[in-house]
């Protein structure tokens, strides 16, 4: 293909920068443990300093993958697809969401939700950045907000956004991983004082999976 071709079929959705793609276990928030087949699409502006995955921030790094193939993919692993990033809602979701649907695979993302919600999603994981806040229609549908803990102040931060947030999101703390022995304690003892919301934990890190 041309790349103009290429570049309005990303704009369509029909291609996507695909940064990288695996079956593994659920390693935060609400669906911990569960097996789910990961689509890791490139392409952030959200710029967070402790990102774990900063190469998918250049979406040009990571080729334009046909939709089709990503679904035909999917659909060999696992009835529940998570799409993550990267931000996903950099692109339109719509199409992908559509195909994983009609395949019947549960569809899920990850997102700060800095973007336009595209896409129809069985659970919205919302993990709200400070420098690019999220836009109203991603608190309005959010199932879980899950707040990264780096530092005392992000407990004030995680305050602010589950005050956005509609009334049905599960609320998670979860500490930065590079902080976790710091922050951890201080996330057990604010869940213990504050029940409304629950302990969230990379245990894909300490299980030593993708």
């Amino acid at each position: 293909m041309l790349q103009k071709e290429i570049q309005l079929a990303v704009e369509k959705g029909e291609m996507l920068p695909l940064m990288e793609e695996f079956y593994t276990i659920q390693g935060e928030g609400f669906h911990t443990g569960t097996a789910a087949y990961f689509i890791r699409i490139g392409g952030c502006d959200v710029g967070c300093h402790w990102c774990d995955v900063k190469e998918s921030w250049n979406a040009e790094l990571h080729p334009p993958t046909k939709t089709d193939i990503i679904v035909a993919n999917a659909k060999k692993y696992a009835d529940t697809v998570v799409v993550t990033g990267g931000e996903p809602l950099t692109w339109d979701m719509s199409l992908l969401t559509s195909k994983l649907k009609e395949q019947n695979l549960k569809v899920h993302i990850e997102t700060s939700g800095a973007y336009e919600v595209t896409g129809t999603w069985d659970w919205f994981c919302l993990s709200p950045k400070k420098n690019k806040l999220p836009v109203q229609s991603a608190y309005n549908i959010a199932d879980e907000l899950k707040v990264i803990i780096y530092n005392k102040h992000d407990f004030i931060f995680a305050e602010e956004q589950a005050a956005k947030v509609n009334p049905n999101a599960i609320l998670f703390l979860q500490p930065e991983w590079s902080k976790k022995e710091e922050m951890t304690p201080l996330i057990v003892d604010y869940v213990m004082n504050n029940p409304k919301w629950r302990v969230s934990l990379q245990t894909h890190k300490y299980l030593n999976i993708p």
